[in-house]
C-alpha cells in the first residue's frame, strides 16, 4: 500500500536517486528533450521546474541574486556548463511563461522490457506545437439578421401639386384609351349580323335554281 508515499524513490537510495536527476536535468537542458521511462520523467519533472524559476530573470535583478541563485542551482545540478546554459538561454525563453516549463508525452511500451515511456522536453523549445502560427481563416456567409442595418437613402421632398399633376397625366392615356376599345368592341359586334346575311343569301338563291330546273 501507498500510504502517505508523496515521492517516488525509483528503487534507488537517495544519493542515487539525486545523482540520476541531477544528470537527467543537464541533458534536458543541454538537449530540450530526452526520452526516458513515464516515472522517471514525472520525478524530473517536479525536479527541474523548480531550479528553472530559480533562473528567471525576474528572480535575478541585480548582481547579489543572480549569484545567490546560480549558487543554489549548482547544488543541484553539480555542472558549470548546465547552469551557464540555464540561466543564459533557458531562462530568457521561459521567461513569460508562469510555470509548467516541461511537457510529458507517453510512447508506449518498450520492446525489450515492456517498460511504459515518455518523452520530456521544455515546451518553448518545440516548435511543432508552437501556438503563434498563423490559423488558415474560414469564410461564412452573414445571416441577415447579422449584416448591419445600412442607412436609408435620403429622399427629396416632392410638391403635393406636382404629383397630382403627374397622376393625372398617367391617368388621362387610360381615359382616351377606354372608348377606342368600346368602339372596337360595337364594330365587331355589327360586323356579325352581315356575314350572317351573307350566309343566309346564297341558301336563297340556291333555292330558286333548284324550282326553275324542276319546272323545265
Amino acid at each position: 500500500m501507498r500510504h502517505g508515499k508523496k515521492i517516488n524513490h525509483l528503487s534507488r537510495t537517495a544519493s542515487h536517486r539525486s545523482a540520476m536527476l541531477a544528470n537527467m536535468a543537464c541533458s534536458l537542458i543541454e538537449h530540450k528533450r530526452i526520452q526516458t521511462t513515464t516515472a522517471k520523467a514525472k520525478a524530473l519533472k517536479r525536479f527541474v521546474e523548480p531550479i528553472i524559476t530559480k533562473a528567471k530573470a525576474e528572480n535575478n535583478d541585480n548582481v547579489e541574486r543572480n549569484t545567490h541563485n546560480r549558487r543554489i542551482v549548482f547544488s543541484y545540478l553539480r555542472n558549470k556548463e548546465a547552469v551557464s546554459q540555464l540561466f543564459a538561454e533557458v531562462a530568457e525563453k521561459v521567461a513569460d511563461r508562469p510555470g509548467g516549463y516541461t511537457r510529458i508525452i507517453k510512447l508506449g511500451n518498450r520492446l525489450g522490457d515492456n517498460a511504459d515511456m515518455a518523452l520530456i522536453e521544455l515546451v518553448d523549445f518545440n516548435e511543432t506545437y508552437d501556438t503563434g502560427a498563423k490559423k488558415k481563416s474560414t469564410r461564412r456567409r452573414k445571416k441577415a439578421a447579422d449584416a448591419p442595418a445600412q442607412p436609408a437613402a435620403t429622399k427629396e421632398e416632392v410638391p403635393v401639386e406636382e404629383v397630382a399633376a403627374a397622376i393625372e397625366e398617367v391617368a388621362a392615356p387610360e381615359a382616351d384609351a377606354a372608348p377606342e376599345v368600346e368602339v372596337a368592341a360595337e364594330e365587331s359586334v355589327a360586323e356579325e349580323p352581315k356575314a350572317e346575311e351573307s350566309t343566309e343569301e346564297p341558301s336563297a338563291e340556291a333555292d330558286d335554281d333548284t324550282k326553275k330546273d324542276a319546272a323545265e
